[in-house]
């Protein structure tokens, strides 16, 4: 099977997620990666030199410029005609536009794979993961979003693949970009990459709070900083920051939970990490029962001596 895999990518370059699709396409059959964007020739010269992508195919348009899906989605579904599965990232962008595309081919859409298991034939979560649901498709195009952290990154380098120029529709004229607020993360990793990770809960009472326990212990680790829901929507930090079923899915070598109990939806966006610490006075916080080193003790005091020890 011939595979199209959508490419994003931030500041020129192919980002992670995009390397951990092209691992997952390369399981379903031939790679091709489809690079939209305006002047973005760096980038489809990047996405030629991945490991495992056999072609590149650049539509570089002012249309394209934002990644606006009602711009992108129709550009990849008329591109279709030669392709059995389409796949991107199960990311804000990915989770966007891979469901127009679908609807344009009139096919279901398989969410957030974990694994190829055969011939049409995928393992993706449900329950908010607590259970893996093995599904396959009897549709004739494939349309599928990859959980970045189930699959290893390609490399970036090794491949040398060709790049052909593609048009579409260009700018369907149903949305326009107005403008973007990215919360700066200072040298910290980012999130979803990041090897390490320190996250704060409701226990933190408030964003002033949540700074001076979590940024000091963060920084002598050089992690990236996390939240659950309640924290988020207490307004502590930004919605940037939230981890779980409705925030970014992540799986680092190291979590650490500081005063987060545990809720389902939280869980399901960080239980694949490799080592999980949790730190909660509640000796029964949900959080404990997948933590690989539990201490139960008050934040407040925990997390300044672990940050001072450092």
């Amino acid at each position: 099977m011939n595979t199209l895999v959508l490419v994003e990518h931030d500041n020129n370059s192919v980002n992670d997620a995009t390397l951990a699709v092209v691992t997952a396409a390369s399981q379903i059959g031939e790679v091709h990666a489809l690079v939209a964007g305006h002047d973005c020739g760096s980038v489809a010269e990047a996405a030629a030199q991945i490991a495992g992508v056999a072609k590149v195919l650049k539509a570089d348009d002012a249309a394209y410029g934002e990644f606006l899906a009602e711009n992108v989605a129709p550009l990849a579904a008329g591109l279709m005609a030669n392709y059995d599965a389409f796949l991107a990232p199960a990311t804000t962008s990915g989770k966007n536009i891979a469901p127009r595309v679908a609807a344009h081919l009139d096919v279901m859409q398989i969410s957030d794979i974990l694994s190829v298991d055969g011939d049409k034939t995928f393992t993706r979560p449900i329950y908010a993961g607590n259970a893996i649901a093995t599904v396959q498709s009897s549709d004739p195009k494939l349309v599928i979003t990859v959980r970045g952290t189930a699959f290893d990154k390609a490399e970036t380098t090794g491949g040398s693949a060709a790049i052909e120029d593609v048009s579409g529709p260009g700018d369907a004229g149903i949305s326009s970009f107005v403008s973007r607020e990215v919360a700066d993360g200072g040298d910290r990793p980012e999130l979803a990459s990041a090897k390490i990770i320190v996250s704060g809960g409701r226990a933190l009472k408030d964003s002033e709070t949540f700074d001076q326990i979590i940024n000091p212990l963060a920084d002598k680790l050089g992690a990236a900083i996390g939240a659950s829901r309640a924290a988020v929507d207490a307004g502590y930090v930004p919605n940037d920051y939230q981890v779980g079923q409705t925030g970014k899915i992540v799986a680092p070598d190291v979590y650490i939970a500081i005063g987060i109990s545990g809720a389902i939806q939280h869980l399901a966006g960080m239980k694949d990490s490799k080592v999980i610490i949790a730190i909660n006075k509640d000796e029964d916080a949900p959080i404990f029962q997948v933590a690989d080193i539990g201490l139960v003790a008050d934040l407040y005091n925990a997390v300044p001596e672990l940050t001072g020890a450092l």
